[in-house]
């Protein structure tokens, strides 16, 4: 922990994207936005780092508290906060925005390059604002204003026909989503004894009475899983990963949103009756969990494949958090970080195919390994970390979840080994159609090999997967204090 904390600290992290996204909006080219985009990522990266190494992980609880007057009469707060659990969030996300930026190096030539990388940084700082924000109408706040960037980013640099049905469907589930979350927060604030607050602290230490406790728990439990997305609130995934640009579709299925909500505000603020509901938890983890890994072995196309396993993914760390266990939960935290790197990593690749060959179809694809063999082989390590392979990122999380699964309840985890198993299935074979044989006639033997700036991407999020997955307790050791006030709430 470094001794002098800078002041305002969580506040900078937030507003540093959108001092930027207001820049590259004002510079008169695209080559310079482009330039200014990967300028302020970059820093942004290492104030979320420095934000890190200013949490105390031995100490739960919030910590780099802000706290301003914002509408009194209402209980409303600027309130700002992050605990061993959110502060592992900050680096994660500043990462990926910074993969994301350079994965769209291309589109400086393309129409409104500017709005692009303006639109990009400006979702960075409100993703970034809902882990930091401890306050529930500031958390709404950052959760409603991502809708902005993503609904232009999807309907205007989609790569797809039907792009704009796809932002209007993305952006048609959220709004659904987020008024179930306005409600709870109102009814969270009017049911808590004594005067209405939205203070989070507050909330979390006087859990409510257990009458208020279910319209909450339901409100809550359909907004988050919209977000996540749990079967069957998942059909904006698939269309928003065919028709989106590739960058963004690594935002949506790296960050997992939805299920730093489960952990943050459902299950703490609900739990009388997330301990009654486990069932409930645990069967809509089970359906979205074997639903995602069978659709992904009918799958014929990269984007759609991948965007149902990770549905099927996100079923696995909702059955883990409703066992109730501190390896449950350290497992879904870790799972979820490894998510950042792995379906980001896999989404960028696919996004590198789509570049050069207009397709990431199955039926288009074929010996890719021959004219690509460096994008080949980090193709199949994110795969192999996304199936948990052992000494990569995946495999701390997926046995942490399945050991706390299989000791809650056999037939869940049996669920759980064989969604696995169906997860191997279907890498291999997307994998080998796609990369191994003899080379598809209609691909050119002289593909364009990867830039440096594609490389070094790819590198970057290899050796990390590598460095977590020989050394997973630097992550878990940092969750462990958090988890277990977590489950002592």
């Amino acid at each position: 922990m470094i001794a002098s904390t800078p002041p305002h600290l969580l506040s900078l992290v937030i507003a540093w994207p959108l001092v930027g996204a207001l820049l590259a909006w004002l510079v008169p080219t695209g080559q310079q936005a482009r330039r200014v985009a990967l300028i302020w990522v970059a820093t942004e990266l290492v104030l979320a780092v420095i934000v890190m190494l200013n949490v105390d992980f031995s100490r739960a609880g919030f910590q780099l508290l802000e706290r301003h007057a914002w509408i009194p009469s209402l209980g409303i707060e600027y309130r700002l906060g992050v605990d061993g659990v959110s502060a592992l969030f900050l680096p994660a996300t500043a990462l990926l925005f910074l993969a994301a930026v350079v994965a769209s190096w291309h589109l400086a030539q393309r129409v409104m390059p500017r709005l692009y990388f303006a639109l990009l940084l400006f979702l960075e700082g409100v993703t970034l604002g809902i882990f930091c924000a401890a306050d529930l109408v500031l958390f709404f706040l950052f959760w409603e204003l991502t809708l902005i960037p993503l609904h232009f980013l999807i309907a205007l640099w989609g790569i797809g026909p039907n792009r704009r049905h796809a932002a209007v469907k993305y952006t048609l589930f959220m709004l659904a989503g987020g008024a179930a979350l306005l409600i709870a927060f109102l009814l969270v604030a009017q049911a808590h004894p004594g005067p209405q607050s939205f203070d989070l602290l507050r909330l979390l230490h006087e859990p409510l009475a257990i009458g208020h406790q279910w319209p909450v728990f339901f409100l809550l439990l359909f907004g988050f899983g919209v977000k996540i997305p749990l079967v069957p609130l998942h059909v904006w995934l698939p269309i928003v990963a065919m028709e989106g640009p590739v960058a963004v579709t690594a935002i949506l299925t790296g960050i997992k949103l939805g299920a730093y909500g489960l952990i943050r505000l459902l299950l703490p603020l609900t739990p009388d009756v997330a301990q009654q509901m486990y069932w409930l938890l645990a069967g809509l983890g089970v359906v979205s969990m074997v639903y995602g890994a069978l659709s992904a072995l009918a799958q014929t196309n990269l984007r759609r494949l991948f965007a149902f396993s990770s549905i099927s993914h996100m079923g696995m760390v909702v059955l883990g958090l409703a066992t109730f266990t501190i390896q449950g939960v350290q497992g879904a935290v870790f799972y979820l970080l490894n998510m950042v790197l792995v379906s980001g990593g896999l989404f960028l690749s696919m996004g590198m195919i789509h570049h050069r060959l207009g397709s990431t179809d199955l039926l288009h694809l074929g010996g890719l390994a021959r004219p690509m063999p460096l994008l080949s082989g980090f193709f199949l390590l994110f795969g192999l970390a996304s199936i948990g392979l052992p000494l990569t990122s995946g495999f701390p999380g997926e046995f942490l979840l399945l050991t706390s699964v299989l000791h809650h309840h056999i037939g869940s985890g049996l669920a759980a080994l064989g969604s696995v198993i169906l997860g191997a299935g279907y890498l291999i074979g997307c994998y080998r159609h796609a990369f191994l044989g003899p080379l598809n006639p209609a691909i050119p033997a002289d593909l364009p090999p990867l830039l440096f700036r594609e490389q070094a991407l790819l590198i970057g999020m290899a050796v990390l997967i590598l460095v977590i997955g020989w050394f997973p307790n630097l992550i878990l050791e940092s969750i462990r204090p958090a988890a277990e006030v977590w489950l002592e709430r």
